[in-house]
């Protein structure tokens, strides 16, 4: 009997300790898994195309395009110009449950060791009722030109010059964490709040999926789900590619509407980027490179809003790969000399 006295307040004294603990040590959700992009093997190449001179698909492609200029000749002040049109890999995207966990840097945890972000730890439990369908996401923002700084094209004025950088980080962002404080960036979210709004994304899923995202329609985020709020927690997860691009694709409009983002897109951006505080759908893919590269095939780097169906098998492998990585692909009209 004594010694399962001594069992049972050694039991007592290990829980009593760990319900003392702070959330971030007794929260956290796993280890943290990824793998560095390699800029050759892990990236789709054809995403790049098609490439065009006003209307015109000088390289042709099976992917999703949308519309381009008519003229192929352009005019910026008194500069002229070939109206072209291309796809431009711009950007890396960890997205992940779990707080400071940099995917796309090899699965690397550099956590400062303050309580920052771990408010949002929670993935999607099998508690039953609507709450086990509830996930919360950060995301981590890299600038990533790849062209440019690997020069695979020299003297291009219209790609983005820049060396990898980290640009952004979810984690110290309030109003990433917190419904309520989104509404300062997002207070029209209370106009698509109801069944009716979210019926109506059907359409755009059928339409993301079949070609293009109808960017009309821009508090939808096709078959993922709404664009509202701008954060990261989502209420209906389905699967974590699912979730992930959803958080992804709100991240990305969050960086429009603070003007971080700007447009690069059709004839308004052949002279330069402009503002685009509501960020229209047709100018991202997103490729995925964590925890399995997509590099081949008509869905490897799918528009905002398209069905994941296809995309999830092989995705997630538990306690391996279960933290997102992407790299984000930009449409980009330019007037080149």
């Amino acid at each position: 009997m004594s010694t399962i006295r001594k069992l049972l307040a050694a039991l007592l004294t290990v829980l009593s300790l760990a319900l003392a603990m702070p959330a971030a040590a007794g929260g956290e959700p796993g280890k943290c898994t990824g793998g560095f992009v390699n800029p050759i093997t892990d990236i789709c190449w054809s995403c790049l195309f098609p490439i065009s001179i006003g209307a015109l698909d000088i390289w042709p492609s099976n992917r999703p395009d949308p519309d381009n200029p008519d003229l192929p000749v352009c005019l910026c002040g008194i500069r002229p110009g070939i109206a072209m049109g291309f796809w431009e890999p711009v950007r890396l995207a960890d997205v992940s449950m779990k707080p400071w966990c940099f995917v796309n840097l090899g699965g690397t945890k550099l956590d400062p060791g303050f309580d920052i972000g771990f408010r949002s730890i929670s993935g999607p439990s099998a508690i039953g009722g609507a709450s086990q369908y509830y996930s919360s996401w950060h995301v981590h923002w890299y600038a990533y030109p790849l062209i440019y700084w690997m020069e695979i094209v020299a003297d291009f004025l219209c790609l983005e010059p820049g060396s990898i950088d980290i640009l952004y980080i979810s984690e110290i962002d309030p109003l990433w964490q917190d419904s309520e404080l989104t509404a300062i960036i997002n207070p029209e979210a209370v106009l698509f709040a109801n069944p009716l709004a979210l019926a109506a994304c059907a359409a755009d899923c059928a339409a993301s999926t079949a070609r293009l995202p109808l960017d009309e329609m821009f508090w939808c985020a096709g078959c993922q789900g709404s664009m509202y709020p701008m954060n990261g927690n989502v209420s209906a997860s389905i699967g974590h590619v699912q979730a992930s691009r959803l958080v992804l694709s709100r991240f990305a409009y969050k960086l429009h509407r603070e003007l971080v983002s700007w447009g690069t897109m059709g004839s308004a951006g052949l002279c330069g980027k402009y503002l685009m505080p509501v960020m229209r759908k047709q100018q991202y893919r997103f490729q995925m490179t964590n925890p399995n590269p997509a590099t081949s095939g008509r869905y490897a780097c799918p528009p905002i809003g398209a069905s994941t169906t296809l995309q999830e098998p092989g995705q997630v492998i538990p306690a391996i790969g279960e933290d997102m990585g992407y790299l984000v692909w930009r449409k980009r009209n330019c007037c080149a000399l």
